[in-house]
């Protein structure tokens, strides 16, 4: 993993300083709301309905185990006892005092961690594949590629104040797991020829206008990634729309120009910058490999695994839905589920972070990942340690066996807390896994991605659920759409809209009615419910919503 340099903890500590003396200056009256907007937003720091609100960097969503003891300790001493976990693979605190940020920040600085380009119109935190480092199918680990990019993009003087925020995700596996394609730049390493390289692409994004993004080049060598990034963001930074903030995002850029003369305009810009690029960058990229190389993992017998599965029913559940395949055979990576049936998902309090940190000091050679799903992730345990850490997860309520099921639902703050909400995200998501718990169909039902926005900026990413839920003001009443058919992954389509929307109270019988219409209708157990949703097309899952049987099961 990752350890600061020198330069690193000079810098942080030096923006901690400069933030600590503007936030004194904003509660004496010597700057006002407006005057502070920018230089909090450099730092991390939204207002919120209720309260201000600090967005804290995980870079590729890695952190140490007694970086996660620390933000426990925030979350107590700060906040309100928890902290929400986002689908930027970051973490919120919603309720600290602005006396108290400066702070905060110096607590973080003491772990390495910072705030620094969590909001603003810059390029935000870089995420990544949660399982990097030990998935099966990835050529190699993309977290130096992804860290390579960080110290390249954090307080670049170019890109501090672009048209709009800008985001970037790293892959190198067969099965995407990081939503490449819905972000306005994904980094994709590749092999060619028998050398490493990437593929970018561009113009991806949800929001008001989704897009999937598009590819502008198959193949570069692995010394022109940052030059050729330059490129990319330098072109749109001059090209992109500054007059209308809901057409500035580079999807509309590349989809205005077309990614012909987009890739024409970057690589013309490519040839200029790359000569500035010494290869400096290269160095710092091996130094980089050589920190993320894997940890000595244990040699020990997986049986003791198996024979605690034959027993203990709860355990092979667990293990069958909440683990997955490790590149080493005596291993496996854990999903600790943040989606306890009827609990806000993503929230995690100040004991349970304690607790995945001991955990993953005692069993996860102290490393954990967030993933942009809001769970968390030990991405090495020894086979053999996983019915002890199973236990000691169940007695604090962090053994939820849903990974990948209806309950697991990824969902954005909504009105309870973000400003810009027009509608409730949480209680809808609580209320669809408490009711799915209730009819006993997960394990039938299988794999199943549910997503819900509170506005149509897309936080909670509905446009690539499987089923999307969108909640809109409608004249003052809540109103929520349903989109089907959605994929974040290396297969990636925007969900359809159905129809009409549903009313507050309506939702959750709407999305009864769809998941029986797929078991009804699913020609196995095998067929998934996107599967069957493009094989049978939207018809079907429109009448459960809509017509005579949906009228008959309202009434």
């Amino acid at each position: 993993m990752y350890t600061y340099s020198d330069f690193d903890e000079a810098f942080v500590r030096e923006r901690c300083k400069q933030f600590r003396a503007q936030v004194a200056r904003r509660i004496d009256g010597s700057l006002t709301e407006d005057e502070f907007k920018p230089l909090r937003l450099m730092n991390g720091v939204y207002l919120q309905l209720h309260a201000y609100m600090l967005r804290i960097a995980i870079p590729y969503g890695t952190l140490r185990a007694d970086q996660m003891r620390q933000l426990g300790m925030i979350a107590d001493k700060f906040d309100k006892g928890y902290g929400h976990f986002t689908t930027r693979q970051n973490i919120q605190f919603n309720w600290p005092k602005l006396k108290d940020i400066p702070d905060i920040l110096d607590a973080l600085a003491d772990v390495q961690m910072h705030a620094i380009q969590t909001s603003g119109n810059t390029i935000r935190n870089t995420t990544v594949d949660h399982f990097a480092g030990a998935a099966t199918d990835e050529i190699a680990d993309p977290r130096p590629t992804a860290e390579l990019i960080r110290q390249w993009s954090t307080d670049h003087p170019e890109f501090q104040f672009m048209p709009r925020k800008f985001k970037i995700a790293v892959g190198a596996s067969t099965h995407d797991r990081a939503a490449l394609k819905v972000h306005d730049l994904a980094v994709e390493l590749v092999e060619q020829d028998g050398q490493q390289g990437y593929r970018i692409l561009v113009g991806g994004g949800l929001g008001r206008t989704p897009m999937i993004g598009q590819v502008i080049t198959d193949f570069i060598p692995k010394a022109d990634l940052l030059p050729y990034l330059e490129a990319v963001v330098s072109t749109w930074n001059i090209i992109g729309r500054r007059d209308n903030k809901y057409k500035a995002r580079i999807k509309i850029t590349v989809f205005e120009n077309g990614i012909e003369k987009m890739r024409e305009l970057v690589n013309e810009e490519f040839a200029k910058i790359r000569a500035k690029f010494s290869g400096y960058d290269q160095e710092v990229l091996a130094d980089l490999e050589r920190q993320f190389a894997p940890p000595a993992f244990k040699n020990t017998d997986p049986s003791s695994l198996e024979a605690a599965v034959a027993v203990d029913p709860a355990l092979a559940r667990w293990v069958n839905r909440n683990t997955n395949a490790h590149k080493v055979e005596n291993h496996l990576s854990v999903v600790i589920s943040l989606k306890e049936h009827g609990k806000t998902p993503g929230d995690a309090t100040g004991d349970q972070m304690r607790l995945m940190a001991d955990l993953a000091d005692q069993y996860g050679y102290g490393e954990l990942r967030i993933s942009h799903e809001q769970n968390v992730i030990l991405p090495h345990v020894a086979k053999g340690d996983i019915p002890a850490l199973f236990t000691a997860l169940a007695k604090a309520g962090l053994a939820t066996a849903n990974a990948g099921l209806t309950s697991d639902i990824i969902a954005c703050p909504g009105m309870d807390y973000c400003a810009l909400a027009t509608a409730r995200s949480i209680p809808v998501a609580e209320q669809i896994a408490l009711r799915v718990k209730e009819l006993d169909l997960e394990d039938e039902i299988g794999l199943m991605k549910i997503k819900i926005s509170g506005c149509i900026n897309a936080c909670g990413h509905h446009h690539v659920g499987h089923i999307g839920i969108l909640g809109l003001d409608r004249a003052g009443v809540e109103n929520y759409q349903i989109t089907l058919g959605g994929d974040a992954t290396e297969n990636a389509a925007i969900g359809e809209r159905t129809g009409p929307g549903f009313a507050y109270d309506e939702v959750v019988p709407a999305v009864e009615r769809l998941l029986k219409t797929y078991l009804e209708k699913r020609n196995s157990t095998d067929e998934t419910f996107l599967a069957a949703y493009r094989r049978l097309g939207a018809e079907p899952f429109k009448e459960a919503l809509y017509g005579d049987a949906a009228k008959k099961n309202a009434a």
